[in-house]
């Protein structure tokens, strides 16, 4: 039997707005499932510009939003052509993109992720996988989260995968199925919060480590129904914005107070999706994984072997798993588990662009 290889570049925009991930990366058809070699990774920041674009898009019109998923899909391909030829790469099977989530409310059946999967074939010349989360929305799901099939396949060595970006998420397999959740908001409150004393983040949590914990904040956090609610459940930034944001700002604490105490929001709602009487494997990525504070009170608060692994796989993991998304997708493959977002069925999600006029 030959075995088949895959040459993909993955784009992955999150919700924190740090910048475009793009990485190059070599898969193989192992004896067990799949192989993985990271080649070429970069985070290409945004622009104020484009972060401004991005960041206010959730409050724009329908016209604007349609110029922007144009705009963006130009700015994507302008971006992955100048990533090839800075890294001079010759062999590219396609393009899987994430796009960037403008919004996301699949209870009332509807996300956007903008970026226009056409534009980036047209202007790379290239096959484009995109659009990952609207079929299973469509399907009853909640769209979200994608990544645990790239968790169970790549990562199967680990309990539990833990992603720290703009949001955390979780998956880990149960019995025969595979199970993931959005947990809460985690560097989206974070860096806004850092923003208003001057600093971009909160870099190894030295903010919040100088603040003071106040309980009742924590309290009334912890209350939110969300977190009570039974799971498939996903967040997006309409969550942050109409319930996290209100319930902070209402206790007008100085930014170093928010921070430490939405570290032990953050870190209590973790804990409490871990099975603490056994001691598994955590596997810990995103940019929440260098706050080395939060880091260290998540460590007092499981007994469970915290991994933090190479800077390459914390920073691109997702952007990895996107563009696995893309091979299972080419090769008509399950990428998107009812398990997980509660859909329907299992199904290959996404949709497929080339450059043919």
């Amino acid at each position: 039997m030959i075995k088949k290889k895959w040459h993909i570049i993955g784009l992955m925009s999150g919700t924190s707005l740090d910048g475009l991930d793009i990485v190059y990366t070599e898969f193989r058809e192992a004896e067990c499932g799949y192989t993985f070699k990271l080649k070429y990774c970069e985070t290409v920041p945004y622009s104020l510009e484009w972060e401004n674009n991005l960041r206010n898009a959730f409050s724009a019109s329908k016209n604007e939003i349609d110029a922007l998923h144009i705009n963006y899909g130009t700015y994507l391909g302008e971006t992955v052509n100048t990533f090839i030829s800075k890294n001079n790469i010759s062999v590219i099977d396609f393009v899987a993109s994430h796009g960037h989530t403008i919004f996301h409310k699949p209870n009332q059946g509807y996300t956007l992720q903008i970026g226009d999967g056409q534009t980036i074939s047209t202007i790379t010349g290239l096959k484009v996988i995109c659009d990952f989360r609207t079929e299973d929305v469509a399907l009853g799901g909640q769209g979200a989260p994608l990544v645990p099939i790239g968790d169970q396949l790549l990562f199967s060595e680990y309990k539990y995968c833990l992603n720290l970006g703009g949001f955390a998420n979780i998956s880990f397999q149960e019995v025969n199925n595979r199970i993931a959740f959005d947990i809460c908001p985690v560097n989206i409150v974070m860096n806004h919060y850092a923003k208003l004393v001057g600093f971009p983040f909160d870099e190894s949590g030295n903010l919040a480590k100088k603040g003071k914990l106040n309980t009742h904040l924590l309290n009334e956090l912890n209350k939110i129904p969300f977190y009570a609610a039974a799971t498939p459940k996903s967040l997006g930034f309409e969550f942050v914005k109409e319930t996290i944001f209100p319930i902070i700002d209402n206790y007008q604490l100085k930014v170093e107070d928010v921070l430490r105490t939405f570290v032990s929001h953050i870190v209590f709602q973790i804990a409490n999706c871990l099975d603490n009487k056994l001691e598994s494997s955590l596997l810990i990525t995103g940019g929440g994984a260098f706050n080395t504070f939060l880091i260290n009170e998540l460590k007092k608060a499981t007994d469970n072997t915290i991994v933090i692994p190479n800077v390459d796989t914390i920073n691109y993991k997702e952007a990895l798993i996107f563009a696995f998304l893309g091979l299972l997708k080419s090769e008509n493959q399950v990428n998107c588990l009812s398990s997980v977002t509660g859909a329907l069925k299992d199904h290959s999600s996404g949709k497929i662009y080339t450059n043919v006029i």
